[in-house]
């Protein structure tokens, strides 16, 4: 696959804080690459730096072979950017500002609007109204259909679902996916590992840092230890117990479930049933279970944060 974006060590500092660290990675055309991590972990600094707002200071990173610092003018004609905070003008219309943008990179809406139609068609029927009248989910499908409206070749989303509703999430999903059918390269950061599923590829990141890269499949395999789910009538005193005890290695609460690691290298769940039963735990299911992406990310950070010290 030919490579669409490459980051070679790329650092960034403010002040007393590295906010990037040594980061490598690439992204082929057509992808559709996540980058994972809690707010703070450096996802925006590192899109700022790719979509020419922002220079590193050390590394380098080529978008469509272009050097980013070098050839800016260039690439910004040629990519799409998506902030995380909206950034549209709230005075203008729905309409307005989509013909803004358009003329902005010298193009008009009628001319790329088979790019657009799924996202905009749910806009037109408010195409009259303030930007700042929308609500989250619409100015998030406003937002995207500005950043598209040129035709990009590269497109990145800072967070773009972050503070909208369930369905407008899942909505906004399926839009990605169909630009990515396309042929679009995307490149899409967020904090929400459920959305970390719907990439072909991503990267966890932790205080600048690259934790691991790979396919949402390929991540999960480096969990390592196996993994229990344990449910109880008491959950909350199970908790405290188990966090208590000296064989535990991870306790988390998952939903009704607790997510539970053991220190000893073998140990069943009709041994860790049989030991809660003996601590007067009742009404327990306990069952080997695959490592999901939360628990892998949780895993890694753990791993990170002894290592560190």
């Amino acid at each position: 696959m030919k490579e669409a974006l490459v980051v070679a060590g790329v650092g960034k500092r403010f002040g007393s804080v590295q906010a990037l660290r040594e980061i490598t990675f690439a992204v082929g055309e057509g992808e559709l690459f996540g980058l994972i991590g809690a707010d703070g972990a450096g996802k925006t600094t590192l899109i700022r730096i790719l979509v020419t707002l922002l220079l590193a200071d050390e590394g380098r990173a080529e978008l469509l072979g272009l050097d980013v610092v070098h050839s800016y003018r260039e690439l910004r004609c040629r990519i799409g950017y998506m902030p995380g905070k909206f950034s549209l003008y709230p005075d203008l219309s729905v309409e307005e500002n989509l013909r803004f943008f358009a003329s902005v990179f010298g193009t008009t809406v009628e001319k790329n609007y088979e790019l657009i139609r799924d996202i905009y068609s749910q806009l037109e029927p408010f195409k009259t109204r303030r930007a700042g009248k929308l609500s989250g989910g619409m100015k998030q499908k406003l937002a995207l259909s500005c950043a598209l409206v040129h035709r990009p070749e590269v497109l990145f989303l800072d967070e773009p679902t972050t503070g909208v509703d369930a369905v407008s999430r899942q909505e906004f999903w399926l839009m990605l996916r169909r630009l990515r059918e396309q042929g679009m390269t995307i490149l899409v950061s967020t904090p929400y590992m459920d959305e970390a599923v719907l990439c072909d590829r991503i990267a966890f990141m932790q205080e600048g840092k690259i934790l691991a890269l790979d396919t949402p499949a390929g991540i999960t395999t480096l969990f390592p230890k196996p993994l229990f789910a344990i449910r109880a009538s008491e959950t909350g005193k199970l908790l405290s117990f188990l966090r208590a005890s000296p064989y535990a290695a991870s306790v988390y609460a998952f939903g009704s479930a607790l997510h539970y690691t053991d220190n000893r290298p073998f140990v069943s769940a009709d041994e860790l049933i049989a030991a809660l039963q003996s601590e007067g735990f009742m009404e327990l299911a306990v069952s080997l279970i695959q490592p999901g992406i939360e628990d892998t990310f949780i895993a890694l950070m753990e791993e990170k944060q002894g290592s560190a010290s």
